[in-house]
């Protein structure tokens, strides 16, 4: 008797706003979501911030050099509804929200012909999270509208653009083909049946039975109601194109809205490089120009916010006002390492570039970590001390090639130098047993520990896990106290290969405003890879090593956290940032026009 064939379920398309380009900005929802997707369809404009980090397979519209290319909005639809018929679990992200143009009701109608369940996911709509941002407070009543084709205020119908022309720009046109929405639809209305839940995946579930079903068709769209929007109370927010500024401009004032009304326009909103600048209608279009020319992308869109409260933009700004907003800021370190040190930068309203100055590779010989993790396993040790997130992971990784786990780790104590390499311990499920009560250094490790006691400690013993290019330090303390030490080379620290070209002459020629240090290994070999800062960029250190070393090979050091630790030394950087803005009475990136202190004057 023949075997039966049992067919993948169908399962239900996740139709999901990314809101704004800040991909902090993603519901909880939505990052649930992604998570559980085999498959991710994106329009071309969503953040690659929101991309970058996703297990799913990524097909964005418009990017014709992937294995698989999707060149319009009909043929994501085409791969949706195959991919979906075939089992996978497939995202539809779209800029913003998925109803706010025609195309995520397009292809809710085309699932619901095809019987393919699916669920709409929301995301916040880019002009109001922009003109937050901005510092824009529009209050109530507001309305949104787009130059794109779409409109929203208290519900009204999408509309085409009108400017017209064949191709009209808007956040769904990508560099090198038409509007991706012109298509025809029919309306959505309550659905057959239930609908879908809250999603698929664990801990989504599907919920109730049914597809999203057909209503009455919409009345025809029409064009944009210039003389409504121009008399419209409150606060108006309008999503264009940066050609269609003037144009938004000129037909407000020429529907009655008078000439003085304060106006604010926001480029690359919800970034590190928003900028936005304030004028009136009437002088508008001149006074957004430099910002527009300024750019070092191309704006695809700018938000334009018009009514009375753009005039407490002053007081109101919070976004572009931080300490180091419009800062570049280097950090030699790998993107892994320096995720901690780049995010607590972004707080601060910096781009953090991440140049790897070093490659953590295996010891050149592997006898001697096997020795020890025998040696650990077989109790021959009383202590373990981990000096870097690299030695807990070399050691992880030996102890995971012998099928074992953190019982490996049984009856011995585990010391750990910052609060990073104790968090990988935890991770690895190792608390440690001690952590400096104040430097995070070698010597602020040897100042809490206990001497040798044989009345207490059953081994004399500690295991040493490190770089090949680590300090004595910490071996003669430990030797000091009565313990002998085995001191392994747990892996090594190499130089990386220089930066692109393009990074080198950016830091020589001073467009990076500061450089952040966090070990003398990292001054010697940024200096050794990409040459010396510029001397208006700004450097930071993390301790007085740092700043020993930075000083040694001629670079002048601006700030030394006041601790070894990442957010002392962000906070010391940006503090600094701070008093040289209220100085100058400037807002905006400070490093080329800082005075500098004298040598060893900020310690």
């Amino acid at each position: 008797m023949a075997t039966r064939r049992t067919k993948k379920p169908v399962s239900p398309v996740a139709l999901v706003g990314a809101g704004p380009r800040d991909p902090g900005l993603l519901t909880v929802l939505a990052v649930e979501t992604l998570a559980a997707a085999d498959l991710v369809v994106a329009d071309p404009d969503v953040a690659p911030a929101v991309l970058d980090h996703l297990t799913a397979e990524v097909l964005r519209i418009g990017d014709l050099e992937a294995s698989k290319p999707i060149r319009d909005a009909e043929a994501a639809t085409a791969a949706v509804v195959s991919r979906a018929r075939a089992g996978d679990r497939v995202v539809r992200l779209y800029a913003s929200d998925p109803w706010l143009t025609r195309i995520g009701a397009a292809d809710a109608q085309a699932l619901a012909k095809a019987r393919i369940p699916y669920r709409v996911v929301p995301g916040i709509l880019t002009g109001a999270a922009v003109a937050t941002y901005a510092g824009v407070a529009p209050g109530s009543p507001i309305t949104f509208a787009t130059t794109a084709g779409d409109f929203s205020s208290s519900g009204t119908l999408p509309a085409p653009s009108p400017f017209g022309g064949s191709d009209p720009v808007g956040p769904l046109t990508a560099p090198g083909f038409g509007r991706l929405g012109a298509r025809p639809m029919t309306g959505l209305g309550s659905g057959l049946g239930g609908g879908l839940g809250s999603g698929f995946g664990s801990p989504l579930g599907l919920g109730g039975g049914g597809f999203g079903g057909f209503g009455a068709p919409p009345p025809a769209p029409g064009d944009l109601d210039w003389g409504a929007l121009a008399q419209t109370p409150g606060t108006l927010v309008i999503t264009a194109a940066p050609t269609e500024t003037g144009k938004v401009v000129a037909a407000l004032v020429e529907h009655g809205r008078p000439g003085d009304t304060p106006v604010a326009v926001t480029v690359d909103g919800t970034t590190t490089d928003q900028r936005t600048v304030t004028s009136t209608l009437d002088r508008l279009e001149a006074d957004v120009a430099p910002l527009l020319n300024a750019s070092q992308a191309p704006v695809s869109q700018v938000v334009i916010s018009v009514g009375p409260v753009v005039a407490t933009r002053a007081k109101l700004s919070w976004w572009e006002t931080r300490a180091l907003f419009g800062w570049t800021v280097l950090v030699p370190r790998t993107k892994e390492q320096a995720a901690t040190l780049s995010d607590l930068l972004r707080s601060h309203g910096a781009s953090p570039l991440e140049v790897p100055t070093i490659a953590v590779e295996p010891p050149r010989t592997a006898a001697p970590m096997e020795r020890a993790i025998t040696g650990l396993v077989s109790g021959r040790y009383q202590w373990v001390a981990f000096t870097s997130v690299n030695a807990v992971r070399a050691v992880q990784e030996k102890v995971e090639e012998r099928s074992l786990d953190a019982r490996a780790f049984a009856g011995v104590k585990v010391a750990a130098i910052g609060e990073a390499t104790a968090d990988a311990l935890r991770a690895f499920g190792i608390r440690p047993d001690l952590v400096p009560t104040a430097a995070q250094t070698s010597e602020g490790l040897l100042e809490d520990w206990p001497d040798f006691d044989e009345s207490l400690d059953l081994l004399d013993r500690v295991l040493l896990p490190r770089a090949d290019i680590a300090t004595e330090t910490l071996v003669a303390g430990l030797k000091d106290r009565g313990w002998q030490v085995d001191d392994v080379t747990a892996y090594r620290t190499v130089r990386a290969a220089p930066p692109p070209a393009p990074i080198r002459e950016a830091l020589k020629g001073g467009r990076v405003d500061a450089v952040v240090f966090t070990s003398s290994s990292t001054v010697r070999n940024l200096v050794g890879i990409a040459g010396k800062p510029h001397e208006t960029t700004v450097i930071a250190v993390i301790g007085p090593a740092t700043a020993a070393t930075a000083q040694e090979l001629g670079l002048r050091v601006d700030v030394q956290a006041p601790e070894a630790s990442i957010p002392a030394l962000v906070g010391a950087l940006a503090e600094f940032a701070a008093e040289h803005r209220e100085e100058l009475g400037k807002i905006g990136p400070l490093a080329a026009r800082l005075p500098k202190p004298r040598r060893g004057a900020r310690r």
